[in-house]
């Protein structure tokens, strides 16, 4: 593979805010030196971007839906570019439910979550990408981390809000644990420590809203399509 290397500008000094940035670094896996869940990524990265724009009051639900509401320029600055895009999608749209939303992720091309989160975390030093074709002919972009640092703070967090004091825990790593156990990155909780910390994660899913069980039910009826795709070819 001939790839050419785009390396972080800066070393990381802090943490990303959004959760879509938390839970793409998050996907890494370290061992294999690659981002995993690649074919369910762009539902749990909407998710995290919903939740965003839901903790910042740019968003609220009325009925089951999400409804864009119009607030000063303090409340979305420093989002990051996918969220911001979604955010206007949001605006453009009639309301929706959360699961209609997330079902709406696209997975291929420029808006993709991964692809417009992914180049945000490189244009701001967090992560390097690598340009190049597999076999020779299919493009491809390899994610690479400048230092295991942020990461790994991001899954101290997570391991933080699970077993220390629940009155201690900061409202956005409450999220991004429900986000991560309703997405069932494995990098991060495993399905033993999902059922060890079963009650904990109940606790904390209020911080991220409706969102965690709109992206279960989607994960759900992907899988269940999935299953059915095999029967009908096997």
């Amino acid at each position: 593979m001939d790839l050419l290397a785009k390396l972080p500008s800066k070393p990381p000094a802090d943490l990303p805010v959004n959760l879509p940035e938390k839970l793409y670094l998050l996907a890494y896996d370290p061992r294999r030196g690659r981002i995993t869940r690649q074919s369910t990524l762009h539902l749990v990265l909407q998710a995290a971007a919903l939740t965003e724009l839901l903790r910042r009051g740019l968003v609220r639900e009325e009925g089951r839906t999400a409804v864009a509401r119009v607030r000063d320029s303090a409340a979305s600055a420093g989002l990051d570019p996918y969220s911001a895009h979604l955010l206007g999608r949001i605006q453009e749209k009639r309301p929706h439910s959360w699961s209609w939303w997330i079902g709406r992720a696209p997975s291929v091309g420029r808006d993709q979550p991964a692809r417009r989160i992914r180049e945000g975390l490189a244009e701001a030093g967090w992560i390097g990408l690598q340009q190049g074709r597999a076999a020779g002919v299919f493009p491809v972009t390899r994610v690479t981390l400048d230092g295991p640092e942020v990461r790994a703070a991001l899954a101290a967090s997570v391991t933080a809000a699970l077993k220390g004091p629940l009155s201690r825990v900061d409202p956005a790593d409450a999220a991004l644990v429900a986000l991560v156990a309703a997405g069932r990155l494995r990098t991060v909780l495993d399905p033993k420590q999902r059922r060890e910390h079963r009650g904990r994660i109940e606790k904390l899913y209020p911080a991220a809203g409706p969102v965690p069980k709109a992206l279960g039910s989607a994960l759900a009826w992907r899988q269940a399509g999935h299953t059915a795709e095999i029967a009908v070819l096997g």
